[in-house]
């Protein structure tokens, strides 16, 4: 993959990419806030693509984002929670599972960032809550003590 980005005038740029190109307006629309937004379209897409692949549809998808960074330069985000609203031809569980794949696998924007940022998500499946601030346990972002375990010696 390759951009690149050209200064225009002001604080536009021109970010060309090997299939399009687009205008990032600083500071109507922040470079943290375009990465934000490509996180979360990252994620809608593979809940509209795996149920896709599956046979089945998801309707009135919605991803919010809401992102706490760190008060000190360079202001990483620490913690980044998703909240899933949507209605599919799928039972709850099939949905819940629809968005683990994507925060735990698939979505490459979230696994960029998920050894320095706790990420956490909430789904809503066809108007009910079917999750509620469920951390994803991978990644060094989240702190777990998981105890003693016991292995073989090495």
């Amino acid at each position: 993959m390759r951009v690149s980005v050209s200064h225009k005038e002001g604080m536009k740029f021109e970010a060309k990419t090997e299939k399009s190109s687009f205008i990032i307006d600083c500071p109507v629309i922040s470079p943290v806030e375009y990465f934000l937004a490509g996180i979360i379209t990252c994620s809608a897409t593979d809940l509209v693509m795996i149920p896709k692949n599956q046979g089945k549809s998801v309707t009135d998808l919605v991803v919010d984002g809401d992102v706490v960074r760190a008060e000190e330069h360079p202001r990483k985000f620490v913690k980044l929670h998703l909240t899933y609203s949507f209605h599919s031809d799928a039972d709850d569980v099939t949905a819940a599972r629809w968005v683990m794949a994507s925060v735990e696998t698939y979505c490459s924007t979230i696994n960029t960032i998920r050894e320095t940022t706790e990420i956490s998500y909430t789904i809503t499946h066809n108007g009910k809550r079917i999750r509620e601030n469920e951390k994803v346990i991978s990644g060094g972002g989240a702190k777990i003590d998981m105890g003693e375990i016991e292995a073989c010696p090495s």
